[in-house]
């Protein structure tokens, strides 16, 4: 029998903000479909036929709340119906027009494009009963998968200005994933992969620099106090060394904004007794409290799938994700080259692309068992090889990634020398021996704050900063009274804050996606934070409301109504103080 020389699991990270009654086109819902039509359907495709196959894929799957809220919520499952039978009718459409001219390739495309929205109607109304959160949870309960839960609307962390508003996001976290899966999660997936431990923290923003630091607490104190396990690292805050970045290669406009900032880039230096194929604890406090495992990125596999001149998505035969044909937005044109402009791609055949799957999957294959060999000769143990990846690259992005990831887990489940495991079951059966510290940092390019943090974006941050300060004292004034009305306030204020911090309004606008959208969502939540706030003061000390004013409560409620379970004294001090 074949020495196991270690584990593998991919580590797919799902995540859309709250886009619910906000938009639908070319911003807003339809983000929502389309993730659930080519990612989210697709991946439940795909790991149910490798179970039904006899494997068990033992994938690691990161569902933030916010998602998890709007793929439960009954608006997007009519939505969603409505939207697969629009791109149906809209292939039937293409396939029509592509006949009548003599396209036969293109019309051939088009019933292609048919069938797939066809069948995932099929599957989302019969297979899953219109519900996806409850299909990754049954594939939890079958110990097929394994589910982290993330912050609750995706803040990113470290730039919080404070640690009530961390608790917040973690507990809120924690309480929306009891409530869909019926049990306590293991693992936290943080936001951008942000990390920042306990020391005296001052605020980034100018208008702040005559303020004192204050002692703040370490990102894992609060996953600690809270049951959480383990969470995901990048390699470079492990080890050190240039961080590689996840995002670069895909936007232009962090090409041009990183330029400003790469001259002050200084990678620390790298740690080489520290490996990528273990597991640590981690801890920034010393003494007193339990640390919390981390699982780090392995570089090397991740180029091959994040690189966009490099990695697997970028060859030539793969449907090209950019060029659509109008007005039904469906692709029938292949990468062709990755520098070539949309005008120059050529026609897209599917039976080409098959091809290329099988030879990429036993690539990535034998180079994650090629690195595990080379720890265990090393070590004599078993290491582990972490894969993480916006799930969304899988089959939006990368419309061939979920028949990829097929052939990888197949041939790893066949592989007698590799063992497939999710980041639970691995902790258990092998927990770390090594407690050690690590640096602030994300899986951002340059390895810091920059994307979320610049000249484009400290106008949020001083906004976030003023709101979470008057979160802070709504809470202390008025979140241990039992008056109904005022609790309604305070809880529709408290979503708002949590919705204004989510780290994708930063995200869109220093990468130009969506700039405009971003920006206009960020100062609704901001004004509609306001005006509830100055309610909550108002009703909570004696004064009169006016109909409007609960005529606009009812209207947050009716557009923002996730987490019904919200607390706002979490707000009010943190559980356990760094002093």
């Amino acid at each position: 029998m074949a020495q196991t020389v270690g584990y593998f699991t991919f580590v797919l990270h799902a995540h859309l903000p709250y886009v619910l009654a906000h938009g639908r086109w070319p911003h807003g819902m339809d983000w929502l479909n389309e993730a659930a039509a080519e990612t989210y359907l697709p991946l439940l495709n795909t790991l149910n036929r490798l179970v039904k196959d006899g494997y068990s894929p033992k994938l690691t799957l990161g569902l933030t709340p916010v998602l998890a809220e709007q793929l439960r919520d009954e608006s997007f499952k009519e939505e969603f119906k409505a939207y697969l039978t629009n791109k149906i009718e809209a292939a039937g459409a293409d396939e029509k027009e592509f006949s009548r001219t003599g396209s036969t390739h293109m019309a051939s495309l088009a019933r292609m494009w048919e069938g797939f929205y066809t069948r995932l109607l099929h599957d989302f109304q019969e297979e899953y009963h219109g519900d996806l959160v409850g299909a990754f949870a049954d594939l939890q309960n079958g110990d097929h998968l394994e589910v982290m839960t993330s912050a609750a609307t995706h803040a990113y962390l470290p730039l919080l200005f404070q640690d009530t508003s961390v608790q917040a996001q973690v507990k809120q976290g924690i309480r929306t994933y009891q409530r869909h899966f019926r049990r306590l999660p293991k693992g936290i997936w943080l936001p951008e992969c942000a990390y920042r431990p306990r020391y005296q923290w001052g605020s980034p923003l100018a208008i702040h620099k005559d303020k004192p630091a204050s002692l703040r607490k370490g990102v894992e104190e609060f996953l600690s106090e809270n049951g959480l396990e383990y969470f995901i690292i990048d390699s470079h805050l492990l080890k050190g060394g240039k961080a590689i970045g996840v995002y670069l290669d895909r936007f232009e406009a962090l090409q041009r904004l990183w330029g400003r900032f790469a001259e002050y880039y200084q990678p620390r230096p790298e740690e080489a007794e520290k490996s990528p194929y273990e597991v640590y604890w981690v801890s920034s406090i010393g003494e007193g409290k339990g640390p919390v495992a981390i699982f780090t990125r392995d570089p090397r596999t991740g180029r091959q799938v994040w690189s966009g001149e490099h990695g697997y998505p970028g060859n030539s035969e793969y449907l090209d994700f950019h060029k659509k044909r109008f007005p039904g937005g469906h692709r029938y044109w292949r990468v062709t080259h990755t520098k070539y402009d949309l005008a120059l791609k050529e026609e897209y055949h599917p039976e080409r692309a098959d091809r290329v799957i099988p030879e990429q999957a036993y690539h990535f294959r034998e180079l994650a068992k090629g690195l595990l060999r080379e720890n265990w000769e090393r070590t004599r143990r078993p290491g582990i090889v972490v894969a993480p990846y916006d799930a969304e690259l899988f089959g939006h992005w990368w419309f061939e990634g979920t028949r990829w990831l097929y052939e990888v887990l197949k041939g790893m489940a066949e592989d007698p020398e590799v063992e497939l495991t999710t980041c639970g079951l691995f902790l258990d059966r092998y927990p770390p021996t090594t407690v050690i510290s690590i640096p602030e940092g994300s899986w951002g390019e340059g390895g810091f704050h920059w994307i979320w943090l610049n000249e484009w974006t400290e106008w949020t941050w001083r906004h976030i900063y003023e709101a979470e300060l008057t979160m802070q004292e709504l809470a202390r004034e008025f979140a241990s009274r039992e008056d109904e009305r005022l609790k309604a306030i305070l809880k529709q204020a408290a979503r708002e804050i949590m919705l204004l911090q989510a780290s994708d309004w930063q995200f869109l606008i220093s990468t130009w996606s969506a700039r405009d959208y971003a920006e206009m969502r960020l100062a609704n939540h901001y004004s509609d934070f306001k005006r509830l706030a100055e309610m909550a003061k108002k009703y909570g000390r004696g004064k009169w409301l006016d109909p409007g004013e609960w005529e606009f409560l009812g209207l947050c409620e009716k557009r923002d109504h996730l987490f019904p379970d919200i607390e706002p004294r979490w707000f009010t001090e943190v559980q356990f103080p760094a002093e």
